[in-house]
């Protein structure tokens, strides 16, 4: 009985329980007391017995129930002796306490459950026992304690919780917040897992030692349309997302509706088939350059402010982009470039340069390769560029700078269709998509990428990393399963956290307004879906 081995000056009714157990003056199995148990007018010991003993004296004030057996405390299961005012339950076993399990006892001082198997207590298990002195929960199974458990306990003197294993995860962070903001004299046991916390008293915890703050990305609304590239920006401090749409044949700018409190994609360019509609902010203007499989690519700047209608600058690289598949731009040495991957089968991607009033060509990269897509990142403190292709490995070339020179390739991974990049902890990490193996995670070692993690990715187009709200997560897109998220871990490593249903998405978007943040994932064959990034506190 550890609760009884640690109440120093015990009150006259403990003491009494004391010589009980010890061979006290109750007389035996007296009339009107059930079999297996000792009564007289104001106690019982009950001994080895199961279930509750029915039948007790009314009056009675002290219930001792040792080396019983009871599955579960339910609501009210001493309603027929509201008298007490000690009871004892020890060294038996007894699984569950649930709710209400004490109610009607509000004579009860001290309430000792010691020694058991209880493996669960229900939130509202102690609720009514507004006299209560003395509580012993100490050396049974529990892992965690329910969230206001003690609440309506103000007479509360003392408390042991030990011999329990405790893990001490965001579930019982409730119960360290508890233990500094009251004074009574507490045995609050160790921790027994996780592993940092192992052995740790939980009075030597505080609320910062649990990371409890976890976030999802919720469903908000879904676009009555598909779409194929979705990629953010910022103009003025009004934010907002360029949708290609190639089958509407159209670009279209997501923008918050403040009035209905949802988006809307007004369209601000028809085109043919654009498969990009690449933002860029220049010279405080919005340039939009819109890539399309047919009828031409070209360059469109916006009049004026948001809401203004968007002007065609110019047509882009007339005769050389056959089959563009994606856009990218970096600023480098001071000025804009823009990068197209040509993915037909006489194709060449292209280098432009921004002259002020439009993209003029600066640079042929490889010819007759199919290219897919491109990425501009930093090597070593210089500006690089990573082209992907179907009919060969990825090339990363240097910037010299005048021109980017091919440096070297990306070994064992001949079919990559895409390559995204982020950095962390000084490294540089690419996230690669390809068209029949496993997504891989590649990290720059001085001369060369080497892989550092292979993830299952059989029918993914799109292997994104990406921040919202300040969380870092890399995004993959499958179109035959669940998309998966997974948060950055150290050292570059992804860890799944969440599924999303969004159907054949071909890019992700980030958009943020005040304190909400919403996730945009373009669909090839269905709607575009909007989430909306959600923090959730595990200990509340």
């Amino acid at each position: 009985m550890g609760g009884v081995r640690g109440c120093r000056g015990a009150p006259p009714l403990l003491l009494a329980l004391l010589v009980l157990l010890g061979g006290g003056s109750i007389g035996r199995n007296q009339s009107g007391c059930p079999g297996g148990c000792d009564c007289d007018r104001e106690s019982a010991l009950c001994r080895g017995g199961a279930g509750l003993p029915r039948g007790l004296p009314p009056r009675l004030a002290t219930l001792s129930l040792v080396r019983w057996q009871i599955e579960v405390l339910g609501e009210g299961s001493f309603r027929d002796t509201p008298a007490l005012q000690l009871l004892l339950i020890t060294a038996g076993h007894l699984g569950t306490i649930g709710d209400g399990a004490f109610s009607g006892l509000v004579l009860l001082e001290y309430l000792f459950i010691e020694d058991n198997d209880v493996g669960s207590i229900a939130p509202r298990a102690l609720r009514g026992l507004r006299g209560l002195l003395y509580l012993s929960l100490a050396n049974n199974r529990l892992e965690t304690l329910p969230k206001g458990l003690f609440q309506g306990l103000e007479t509360l003197s003392q408390l042991d919780l030990r011999g329990n294993p405790f893990q001490c995860n965001c579930r019982l962070r409730w119960v360290v917040s508890w233990l500094g903001s009251v004074t009574i004299p507490t045995e609050p046991g160790r921790c027994h897992g996780p592993p940092q916390h192992q052995g740790t008293p939980l009075e030597q915890l505080q609320p910062r030692d649990f990371q409890c703050l976890t976030s999802e990305l919720r469903p908000f609304q879904s676009l009555p349309f598909s779409s194929l590239a979705a990629e953010p920006f910022a103009m003025g401090g009004h934010p907002g997302v360029a949708l290609a749409q190639p089958f509407a044949g159209a670009c279209a700018l997501l923008e918050w509706d403040q009035l209905a409190g949802r988006f809307r994609a007004p369209t601000i360019i028809n085109g043919t088939s654009p498969v990009a509609c690449h933002p860029l902010a220049l010279g405080g203007s919005l340039v939009l350059v819109v890539a399309q499989l047919s009828g031409g690519s070209s360059v469109w700047r916006r009049s004026g402010g948001p809401g203004s209608r968007f002007i065609r600058l110019q047509a882009l690289g007339s005769g050389r982009l056959r089959r563009p598949h994606a856009v990218a731009s970096a600023r480098l040495g001071g000025q804009w470039y823009l990068g197209v991957a040509d993915s037909s089968k006489g194709g060449t991607s292209t280098l432009f340069r921004w002259g002020g009033r439009g993209f003029y060509p600066h640079q042929a990269l490889r010819p007759w390769h199919r290219d897919t897509h491109l990425e501009f990142l930093e090597l070593g403190g210089r500006p690089a560029l990573v082209v992907c292709s179907g009919t060969r490995r990825p090339l990363v070339y240097r910037w010299s700078g005048a021109a980017f020179t091919p440096h070297t390739d990306i070994p064992h991974v001949p079919d990559v269709y895409a390559a995204k990049h982020f950095r962390m902890r000084g490294h540089v990490f690419l996230c690669l998509t390809r068209f029949l193996g496993d997504a891989k995670v590649m990290r720059w070692e001085g001369s060369m990428f080497r892989e550092v993690q292979q993830v299952p990715a059989r029918g993914s187009m799109v292997f994104q990393p990406l921040a919202v709200a300040g969380q870092r997560y890399v995004l993959l897109g499958n179109d035959y399963a669940p998309s998966r998220v997974y948060r950055l871990g150290p050292g570059g490593h992804l860890e799944p956290i969440q599924e999303l249903l969004a159907p054949s998405p071909r890019s992700f978007a980030p958009i943020s307004l005040g304190h909400r943040h919403f996730l945009v994932a373009s669909s090839f064959k269905g709607a575009t879906q909007i989430y909306r990034h959600v923090t959730i506190d595990l200990g509340a």
